[in-house]
């Protein structure tokens, strides 16, 4: 078996590289500057080669706030260069793993999103993610497990977790979090190591929530990444969406319903705080330049 991971340089794509070097399988894992999946030949060429019995979608333009003002070129990432690698896949009959967002939700509510909720994005960047979604499920829904996740982290890359300590580590004063937007910290490992086991599993197609269970706001979330580094969490101050002045509106509460694991004889990935506190045990600062944005 041959894995393709496109998006292999970002954080999601190191944690699936990771592990499938510890469990022996073949795979190409080329970042973005190497497959750019915006370029329709390109992707066909490279699969046609591979020849991939599993891809897994995880390039995508990120960057929440900049995709307000260069949606164009976010779109052709996450929605046209999405549907090439599906189309792609199917050309193969490989099994698509296609990565998506909370984001996709408009956050207007107080109980965790459903599979098949609405989907109204409040955002550039969660348009161009429900486009993506659209697409790749139009191009190849019979081959295409398409897995929203949310809050990402790990010891790689830019992210949320590294962006703390970093400020932390940086001076004494107090550090303003976010507290009225709610979601799930998502450890890149733990959703890696699902991955796996869907490609590994008899199921062929639909939709997942990929989250650590839980839930928190990006105060408790940093909170608990200072708390367990030794931080003192007194210099943590309580803000508003509103007085944090980002570009993009963010989803007040993006919670994923991650219950249907259980249909398919998995178990909902575990609480956040456990996985948190397992990555930062093992972490290895790299030196990135980071930002606020998982």
């Amino acid at each position: 078996m041959t894995w393709l991971i496109t998006g292999g340089s970002g954080q999601l794509g190191i944690s699936l590289s990771e592990q499938l070097n510890k469990l022996g399988i073949q795979f190409s894992a080329p970042s973005s500057s190497d497959l750019d999946i915006t370029d329709a030949a390109n992707v066909q060429g490279l699969i046609t080669v591979l020849n991939p019995a599993v891809i897994v979608n995880c390039a995508a333009w990120t960057d929440v706030d900049k995709a307000e003002t260069k949606e164009s070129e976010a779109f052709s990432v996450n929605a046209q260069g999405a549907e090439n690698v599906a189309v792609s896949a199917r050309s193969c009959g490989a099994k698509l793993i296609h990565i998506s967002t909370d984001y996709v939700f408009s956050g207007d509510t107080e109980s965790p999103w459903a599979i098949r909720d609405e989907r109204s994005p409040i955002s550039a960047y969660g348009r161009t993610k429900l486009a993506g979604e659209e697409k790749v499920m139009n191009a190849y829904s019979e081959g295409t497990l398409l897995l929203r996740t949310s809050w990402l982290y790990s010891p790689w890359k830019k992210n949320f977790m590294k962006t703390v300590l970093r400020l932390a580590s940086e001076s004494s004063n107090q550090i303003a979090m976010v507290d009225d937007q709610t979601g799930q910290p998502t450890s890149a490992i733990d959703l890696a190591d699902r991955i796996v086991e869907m490609a590994m599993s008899p199921i062929k197609c639909g939709i997942f929530h990929g989250t650590n269970s839980g839930e928190a706001t990006w105060f408790d979330f940093a909170h608990e990444i200072m708390r367990i580094n030794g931080d003192d969490v007194t210099r943590l101050k309580r803000v508003s969406s509103q007085e944090s002045r980002r570009v993009a509106q963010r989803p007040m509460y993006s919670v994923l319903d991650n219950s249907n694991w259980k249909d398919y004889g998995l178990p909902p990935l575990r609480d956040w705080k456990l996985a948190l506190e397992q990555t930062m045990n093992t972490l290895n600062l790299n030196g990135d330049e980071s930002s606020i944005d998982a």
